[in-house]
């Protein structure tokens, strides 16, 4: 059973952490006791999290897909807050255009860059300070569509996440004998700002329906507050009525 107490004192990184499920995760985690920063490409969204929370998370811009931009929010994190013990990568993009045939290149790489090589570029980042210390937390929030390749996500989507998949495994293994954790989790269908970009609008008796993103801070946090010892490689949690091919 996860003891949250120990979250308390904690230092966390939520990138995408101003909406959706990111926000969701940073306020859980700043409601036990972490000391939460978030990541955004908008500095009016940070600051709206921030009031919109009022336990004292801080945040600062950053483009996950800019190395540089990474690399000074770590830099900034480390200066402001301390040494990361968890970070969670939430920060991920869709598009309307979701087949090959309707989808322009660009958008490909626009999400790759986002999904995929942000993710990699903040594990990067903070995997050395991890490995000094022998410890630390590494949560990837990926998506169904990064265990099932599925219309609805969308085939640039789903590659991204399946890539994240691939990476939060590969590094998983290779830096679980260092006391490092890393688990991907997969969420169904959540109600969150990017079903703005789904190619039909969602009913609301749908909506109503799916998952919210609380439901997957309660998750993300339960999995950081387990013993160090306990590593879960990988979570999918969904609505009950959406089917798991």
């Amino acid at each position: 059973m996860s003891d949250t107490t120990s979250l308390q004192g904690k230092n966390v990184i939520v990138t995408g952490g101003a909406t959706g499920i990111g926000f969701a995760i940073a306020n859980l985690f700043a409601q036990h006791g972490a000391k939460v920063a978030i990541g955004s490409r908008r500095d009016s969204a940070i600051a709206d999290a921030i009031k919109a929370s009022d336990k004292g998370i801080v945040g600062l811009a950053v483009d996950v897909a800019d190395r540089n931009s990474v690399e000074s929010f770590f830099k900034w994190f480390e200066k402001t807050v301390g040494q990361v013990d968890i970070l969670v990568n939430a920060a991920g993009v869709n598009i309307k255009n979701r087949s090959i045939n309707t989808m322009a290149p660009e958008q490909w790489d626009q999400v790759m860059a986002i999904n995929a090589t942000g993710a990699y570029n903040c594990i990067y980042s903070v995997l050395p300070q991890m490995r000094s210390r022998q410890n630390g937390t590494i949560i990837n929030i990926s998506s169904v569509a990064g265990k099932r390749a599925i219309a609805l996500g969308g085939v640039a989507y789903a590659a991204s996440k399946f890539a994240m998949t691939a990476l939060g495994t590969c590094v998983a293994n290779e830096v679980g004998g260092e006391g490092i954790r890393v688990t991907n989790v997969y969420p169904g269908e959540v109600d969150t700002p990017i079903l703005e970009q789904r190619p039909t609008p969602l009913t609301e008796e749908h909506r109503q329906k799916i998952l919210r993103p609380e439901d997957i801070a309660e998750v993300v946090v339960g999995l950081a507050a387990l013993p160090q010892r306990v590593h879960v490689p990988e979570v999918v949690i969904k609505p009950i009525h959406q089917q798991f091919y």
